[in-house]
C-alpha cells in the first residue's frame, strides 16, 4: 500500500487538531456586541443605583421604572442589530471550526442556564418576600460565566480569557458575601459588569471586526 494516502490522511488529522486548538473561520459579532453593551447599559444601571443607595439621585418612581426599563430594551435593540449584522455577513448560519463550535455552545449552555437561574432566584425571592435571596442571582451568573471563560480559555489559550475566568469566580464569591451590603455589593457589581463583561466585549467586537476586513 502506498504511503501517500497515509501522509494525507496525518496531515488532515494534524491541520483538524490544529482548528481544534488555535480556533479559526469567521468569528460572530453577536457575542462581543452581546458583551459589550451589556456590561455597559448594566453597568450604568448599577451606578444608577449606586447613586440612589448613596442619595446622590433621588428621581419619582416612575421615572426610575422607566429608566431601567430603557437599559433593557436598549440592549434588546443592540442585540436584535448584531444578530441582523451577522445573518447580512453570512455568519450566523456557518458551523465554523471545532473551537469556534464549543466555545459558541459554552456561551449558549451558559444563557440557558442563566434564564433557569432568573426563574429560580426570582420565584424564591418573591415567595420569601426577601429581596436578597435575588440578589444572589448576579453572583452565580458571574460563576457561569467564569466557567465559560475557563473554557474558552482552555481552547484559544489568550490569557485575558483566563483574567476572565478568575475575575468571574472571584466577583462570584464578593457579591454572595456582600448581599446584606448594598453600597459595597453595587460596587463591585458596577466594576465587574465594565470590567469582565464590556471589556471582553469590546475585545471580541474589535477581533471580529478586524478578521472580517482581513477577509
Amino acid at each position: 500500500m502506498s504511503a501517500k494516502p497515509r501522509l494525507h490522511s496525518a496531515q488532515d488529522d494534524l491541520a483538524f487538531m490544529r482548528s481544534i486548538v488555535e480556533g479559526g473561520g469567521r468569528p460572530h459579532l453577536t457575542l462581543g456586541v452581546a458583551y459589550l453593551a451589556g456590561g455597559l447599559l448594566y453597568g450604568l444601571q448599577c451606578l444608577f443605583h449606586v447613586g440612589q443607595a448613596t442619595g446622590v439621585i433621588r428621581w419619582p418612581e416612575l421615572a426610575n421604572l422607566a429608566f431601567v426599563i430603557g437599559i433593557s430594551v436598549s440592549f434588546l435593540v443592540v442585540l436584535a442589530w448584531a444578530i441582523r449584522r451577522d445573518r447580512r455577513d453570512g455568519v450566523a448560519n456557518t458551523r465554523g471550526p471545532m473551537a469556534t463550535r464549543t466555545l459558541n455552545a459554552a456561551f449558549s449552555a451558559t444563557g440557558m442556564a442563566n434564564l433557569a437561574v432568573i426563574l429560580i432566584f426570582g420565584f424564591g425571592a418573591a415567595r420569601d418576600q426577601d429581596f436578597a435571596v435575588w440578589l444572589y442571582y448576579p453572583a452565580v451568573i458571574f460563576a457561569l460565566q467564569a466557567a465559560a471563560w475557563y473554557v474558552a480559555f482552555n481552547l484559544k489559550r489568550k490569557p485575558w480569557m483566563l483574567a476572565c475566568s478568575v475575575g468571574g469566580w472571584l466577583t462570584a464569591v464578593a457579591l454572595g458575601l456582600l448581599v446584606r451590603q448594598p453600597e459595597w455589593y453595587l460596587g463591585v457589581c458596577t466594576v465587574a459588569l465594565f470590567a469582565l463583561f464590556a471589556l471582553p466585549g469590546w475585545i471580541m467586537v474589535r477581533d471580529a471586526r478586524a478578521a472580517r476586513t482581513a477577509g
